[in-house]
């Protein structure tokens, strides 16, 4: 986190954390619900402000029960995720995958495919999905021993089980081929350890 944000912790301890101001969409971007309703699944308005969009970016970061915050200088604000805490691009030019905040992945240990169509993976930073507009391109980079592409796997129903990786060793993060699992969408937050709207499963277990 930056330097600011640490310093205003240790200045400020006890400000209350919020919900419902906060979401991360299916594709990456950050938005921001003025009314503080975003687990009632709005789409909330989107931030273009390229220094503040870093500064979420840099101090964004997990609770050891899988809820996701921004770490707004003294306060916590916490974030309802569309589909995964990262959403990863793939990035030819430098044979990376690149997180929405700017990070990168060196190595994933599973795959998942839900049965939307989507595709999520376990990596060394967490839980992340790749952004759907990247599939295509992922497809001619990741391959079974047997040689059928990720579009192949994923036109099965269900996908067939089965190991995945970068037979070029192109990318470094994709190099060492590790299982893809069938998951039903929602439940890919559970089997991946987060989750999906705070507030809600917050609210829920107290009522329980």
């Amino acid at each position: 986190m930056d330097q600011s944000v640490e310093d205003a912790l240790k200045r400020w301890p006890n400000v209350p954390a919020v919900y419902g101001w906060l979401s991360l969409s299916a594709r990456g971007e950050w938005r921001l619900h003025p009314l503080g309703d975003a687990e009632q699944g709005g789409p909330g308005e989107g931030i273009s402000n390229l220094q503040i969009l870093g500064f979420m970016g840099r101090n964004y970061a997990c609770e050891t029960d899988g809820r996701w915050f921004f770490q707004n200088g003294p306060q916590r604000v916490y974030v309802r995720l569309d589909a995964a805490p990262y959403i990863v691009h793939l990035r030819p030019e430098s044979a990376a995958l690149i997180t929405q905040n700017g990070l990168t992945v060196q190595h994933v240990t599973t795959w998942f495919s839900d049965d939307t169509g989507q595709l999520y993976a376990q990596t060394d930073l967490g839980a992340a999905k790749i952004d759907d507009r990247d599939l295509s391109v992922l497809a001619e980079v990741l391959y079974t021993p047997e040689g059928n592409n990720l579009l192949d796997v994923l036109a099965t129903s269900p996908s067939i089980d089965c190991t995945l990786c970068d037979p070029s060793g192109r990318y470094a993060a994709l190099r060492t081929p590790v299982p893809l699992e069938n998951i039903l969408e929602p439940a890919h937050a559970k089997r991946m350890g987060f989750m999906m709207n705070p507030h809600a499963a917050i609210s829920a277990a107290q009522v329980s």
